[in-house]
């Protein structure tokens, strides 16, 4: 079986955020899907299978367990279809967040994503309240995450996880956020912690910006935006904001192809 590795949200190699995918005839057994992922030991293992409308259904997991929403292994995903098959742009994928697009542009690809809107919290769950050295400017949530803006990009640069802390919100992962300095690159830096699922830090997430896009437009007032997630390997978001959508747009470079080899009993694997 084929496999591929991308590094996507990056036009060269070592950067970005690595994604595994697999184009299927059909789906393997979710807890095979699980363990391939689990080998892997990437952020996320894609798994895409062509539908006979012509688009694809797609699924991702992390080490842990399977994800509901994923950015940047849905554009190494894309790449793949588009770089080593037949399949033509626009690409539409089925997932459990709705209908993806993605779209070829001069410079990369283009990701057409659900608007998630910033849902204000009153206050930090009890699990992560107290590895804040100072007040967050402001904390907000999506379905899957909890998001604090620190005040600053040098606030986020130098934020030190607790991730024992962080891993008790479980499946919820932590994002933090904060505006860059007047005459950057970036408008806005992130940073994106999961380890409940697996995931320390998280290099690039385009998932995370269907939520900060809303977020820090309205603050800056401006639909259009450009993001810089400031992990280790790094990566660039050009972002723009619609009524509906959040629109990102990266590149993808392909690291390795490889061929696995499963036992003849996968479909038995515990994954436990």
């Amino acid at each position: 079986m084929r496999m591929f590795q991308v590094d996507a949200f990056t036009d060269r190699l070592f950067a970005g955020n690595p994604a595994a995918v697999l184009v299927l005839d059909d789906w393997l057994p979710d807890d095979l899907m699980l363990s391939i992922a689990q080998e892997n030991n990437l952020a996320e293992t894609a798994f895409v299978k062509a539908r006979a409308d012509g688009a694809w259904d797609l699924r991702w997991f992390a080490p842990a367990h399977e994800v509901d929403f994923c950015g940047h292994a849905t554009l190494a995903t894309a790449h793949v279809l588009l770089t080593q098959t037949e399949a033509e742009a626009p690409l539409v994928f089925h997932t459990r967040v709705g209908e993806l697009r993605v779209s070829k542009v001069a410079h990369g690809y283009r990701l057409d994503l659900p608007r998630l809107a910033p849902e204000p919290l009153e206050a930090l769950p009890a699990e992560v309240a107290g590895i804040f050295h100072e007040p967050p400017v402001h904390i907000f949530c999506n379905f899957e995450n909890i998001f604090v803006d620190l005040g600053s990009a040098d606030a986020v640069r130098r934020f030190i996880p607790e991730l024992a802390a962080i891993a008790r919100l479980g499946h919820v992962g932590l994002v933090v956020t904060g505006q860059e300095a007047s005459g950057q690159r970036a408008d806005f830096v992130s940073r994106y912690f999961a380890p409940g699922a697996g995931i320390p830090e998280d290099p690039v997430t385009g998932s995370i910006h269907a939520t900060l896009v809303p977020y820090w437009s309205e603050r800056l007032r401006r639909s259009k935006l450009m993001a810089f997630q400031a992990s280790s390997r790094g990566g660039w978001l050009e972002c723009e904001l619609t009524e509906e959508r959040v629109f990102l747009i990266g590149n993808a470079v392909t690291f390795m192809e490889a061929a696995i080899f499963l036992p003849d009993n996968a479909a038995g694997i515990e994954t436990s």
